[in-house]
């Protein structure tokens, strides 16, 4: 549903965290359509200090509007045309 309604056609990322109040969720994100581009590669990292209670499940989506600002890593597309490479 998410994925659709962002209009993302790449795989979506995620971790499985437990934990109780305030514990730490670090919630991979890449580019929506395109996981080859690495600047995209964050990570956003969040707690909520008094959830989940005993009898909740916490559930969190990460967004952002861009990658990297000065990002210093590839991208696959470049690693593979720096080694001869194409995409199958």
């Amino acid at each position: 549903v998410f994925r659709d309604a962002v209009g993302g056609t790449a795989y979506l990322s995620f971790t499985n965290t437990r934990g109780g109040p305030g514990a730490t969720l670090s919630i991979p994100m890449m580019h929506k359509v395109d996981a080859g581009w690495r600047s995209h590669y964050l990570t956003l990292e969040m707690h909520v200090a008094d959830a989940p209670a005993p009898d909740e499940i916490l559930v969190a989506i990460g967004a952002s509007t861009g990658g990297r600002p000065h990002h210093r890593i590839g991208n696959r597309y470049t690693d593979m045309e720096e080694m001869g490479l194409t995409e199958g």
